[in-house]
């Protein structure tokens, strides 16, 4: 998954976005940017390959600005060069946005666009997005990001600044996407990693929330242009937890803290005050329990399927949620759904639990991240307490779901 953040305040935001943008390395990428505001106006650079062919570039050191947005890119469409690498301007060059996720319908957008006489430099489909912001700005970046996104299919986490003015514009559908509340100004970003450095209050932006956020402010609407209350969450994560600790690699350092953490786990377990569900399930009435995950979390559920059988006797599957989602599955009022994903925000599990919903069944989350999107939307969820994984291989979070499932 790409990662996106954005810094609007009082202090210089290159060490911002490149602290940022290290942070969110070890979700994989294959080319970065930045864009930065300043009396000049928009500024961008980028480059294929690593953050440090940004940060040790002569343009770079001549970058200055209290304002900007940065992305790594994993390439979907187009290939991995500094073309496709985002962020990507208008035909102007007065505006610019990143983007997590895929537009669907970006094909039809893209002819529609080139007929009005928009000229697109890339193969990305995220390009259609800032020249549709271009289309309908007319002095409002709020007003048109929202025109925008209602044309859109698919999924996306977008950040946008323009050149004439002082505020970011961020939206999401289907891609995480927070605010950080920071001392010094403001920040937005796609995984906490890149916020916990600089604060610990952290606002979750739900699906279809536009947020316009300036330097010590931000307000969040809907795509109808109504205002939305949020809650500012204080995250119990310190900087250190998403670091090395003196380990060579971080998957070495998450191996050896799972015998703490399967402590931490078995105390909460033993603690009802601590181990409880959110909204109590009437389990009576199940007939059937499904299991959803992807990549680790599926595996573990296999182990999950075995033990809840031989102890319930309640027939159990456990299905891929890329599978679960797209197809019309047989689902009722009887089944209990389960729910796993350490980061609370995959894509193809938050679609599989959307699905569950819709059709009437029972849903359960185990999930790693309080406040995640997963954990917000279904009706009971159980904290795995696996702490921070920066590793790919997902070890704590796979015995912790595994025993917390069967428990």
């Amino acid at each position: 998954m790409c990662g996106i953040i954005g810094y609007i305040g009082l202090e210089e935001t290159k060490p911002f976005l490149i602290e940022g943008l290290k942070n969110m390395e070890y979700r994989g990428y294959d080319s970065s940017g930045l864009c930065i505001k300043n009396e000049n106006g928009l500024s961008i650079l980028k480059r294929e390959g690593y953050v440090n062919k940004l940060s040790e570039s002569q343009e770079f050191t001549q970058l200055n600005g209290l304002s900007g947005i940065a992305h790594t890119r994993w390439a979907t469409h187009g290939e991995p060069n500094e073309v496709n690498a985002h962020p990507h301007f208008d035909c102007n060059g007065e505006i610019a946005v990143v983007h997590n996720g895929i537009i669907e319908n970006y094909v039809l957008l893209k002819e529609n666009l080139k007929k009005e006489g928009h000229i697109f430099s890339s193969e990305t489909d995220s390009e259609v997005i800032v020249h549709l912001i271009e289309k309908f700005y007319s002095g409002n970046l709020m007003e048109a990001v929202t025109q925008t996104l209602n044309l859109l299919e698919g999924s996306f986490a977008i950040l946008v600044i323009n050149k004439k003015g002082d505020k970011i514009i961020s939206a999401k559908r289907g891609s995480p996407l927070l605010i950080g509340v920071g001392k010094s100004g403001m920040l937005v970003a796609s995984d906490l990693s890149a916020l916990i450095k600089h604060t610990n209050k952290i606002i979750y932006l739900k699906e279809d929330e536009i947020a316009e956020i300036g330097k010590s402010s931000y307000m969040v609407k809907n795509l109808d242009g109504l205002n939305v209350e949020t809650e500012i969450k204080e995250v119990d994560l310190k900087p250190q937890d998403i670091e090395k600790g003196g380990y060579k690699h971080f998957m070495i350092k998450e191996i050896n803290e799972q015998p703490q953490v399967i402590r931490n786990v078995l105390e909460n377990m033993l603690n009802k005050e601590i181990f409880k569900f959110s909204i109590d399930l009437d389990t009576s009435s199940i007939k059937r329990i499904i299991i959803i995950g992807c990549g680790t979390s599926w595996h573990s559920g296999l182990i999950g399927k075995y033990l809840i059988e031989k102890i319930t006797g309640i027939p159990v599957e456990v299905d891929y949620a890329s599978e679960f989602r797209y197809r019309n599955p047989v689902v009722d009022k009887n089944d209990l759904v389960i729910l796993l994903s350490q980061s609370g925000e995959t894509a193809d599990t938050l679609a599989a639990l959307r699905e569950a919903k819709s059709k009437g069944a029972k849903t359960l989350g185990i999930v790693n991240v309080a406040g995640s999107s997963i954990a917000r939307e279904v009706d009971s969820v159980i904290y795995s307490h696996a702490g921070p994984e920066i590793s790919v291989a997902s070890t704590k979070a796979f015995n912790i779901n595994s025993s917390v499932t069967f428990s």
